[in-house]
């Protein structure tokens, strides 16, 4: 059931980690981190309503950094309504997110974002799995359009929803006061603290990620985004459009957690079971073991000439707003 202890255990957890990422100078800017909930509806609809959003009877919302100049902020936001509207989706309305810059450190704050909500409505009778791959559709396509630049779509989903930032674990219920609102109810909360290795802290970087949490380093992260670039034309799905005009699919730049979340993103999208996608991208060592089941060495077997390993050393946890696992 969903409940706000939840949020508040996950909250009192994340910052049981604080030990295990970087601090700056200034004590107050860390590599980042953040919670990863299951979408809480009945909060999100409250909210929404407060602000005089009509809200269908299936609806979404997403975090949004954006720049923190006006205009560019406006551009930005037309550019993520016209992809939701060329997806057959409606945009409901904006919500600037409560927040306290005060807790955050100095390096944090001279790269601060404007972060809001995006509240979206589904047609009436869409089903939820398509409604979620119209929605990463539209993210994509907002995306390419909006380019590398400062507007980052944290999550846009009817299924989870982020809350992140480059702050302490402990700062950030007060950074985000929406975590404290005992009407903000979960019943399943990914949490995390990244620690930075082959990128520099980024708000946009801080764990997690749209699905997963990854403790550790893909060694192959060159290898794996140049594969999937080159089988772009071989992911077809009668679930999902094509993504040609997507290119590229998963990110070129950021961090190896990224990417790894990207690819996991894309084989959703196309129909695949969470778990599944899984341990086709991160299987266990199969081919040594003799013991397998004959069924499941076939299952490994099959899928090796679809996509090599991502290898490396890697806790995940992650969430697709019905299962909560780790590999």
């Amino acid at each position: 059931m969903p409940s706000h202890w939840v949020v508040e255990t996950a909250i009192s957890a994340l910052a049981r980690l604080t030990h295990r990422g970087a601090v700056a100078a200034d004590g107050k800017t860390g590599d980042g981190c953040g919670l990863l909930l299951k979408f809480p509806t009945s909060f999100m609809r409250a909210v929404g309503e407060e602000l005089g959003f009509t809200l269908g009877e299936r609806y979404a919302a997403g975090t949004v950094f954006l720049s923190q100049d006006d205009a560019s902020a406006k551009a930005a936001r037309g550019t993520i309504e016209k992809a939701v509207a060329d997806t057959g989706l409606e945009v409901a309305g904006w919500r600037v997110v409560p927040t306290d810059p005060s807790v955050c450190g100095q390096q944090a704050l001279d790269t601060l974002p404007g972060i809001e909500q995006v509240f979206v409505n589904a047609p009436n009778g869409m089903p939820r799995g398509r409604f979620n791959r119209r929605l990463f559709l539209a993210r994509r396509k907002a995306e390419k359009q909006l380019g590398e630049g400062e507007t980052y779509i944290a999550s846009l989903s009817s299924a989870t929803i982020s809350y992140k930032g480059m702050i302490m674990p402990a700062a950030l219920p007060e950074f985000y006061p929406d975590l404290k609102d005992p009407r903000l109810e979960s019943s399943v909360c990914v949490f995390h603290q990244r620690f930075s290795t082959n990128t520099m802290p980024e708000w946009r970087l801080a764990q997690p990620f749209r699905f997963l949490a990854h403790n550790g380093e893909i060694n192959t992260n060159s290898g794996n985004r140049n594969w999937a670039q080159e089988r772009a034309k071989n992911f077809i799905s009668d679930k999902l459009d094509d993504l040609s005009d997507l290119d590229p699919i998963i990110s070129l730049t950021g961090s190896d957690s990224s990417s790894l979340d990207n690819m996991l993103e894309v084989l959703r999208a196309g129909g695949m079971d969470v778990l599944q996608a899984m341990r086709i991208m991160m299987p266990p060592a199969w081919q040594t073991v003799d013991d397998f089941d004959p069924d499941v060495r076939a299952f490994y077997e099959f899928f090796d000439c679809h996509m090599e390993p991502w290898d490396g050393p890697a806790g995940i946890v992650l969430t697709d707003g019905r299962y909560a696992a780790c590999s």
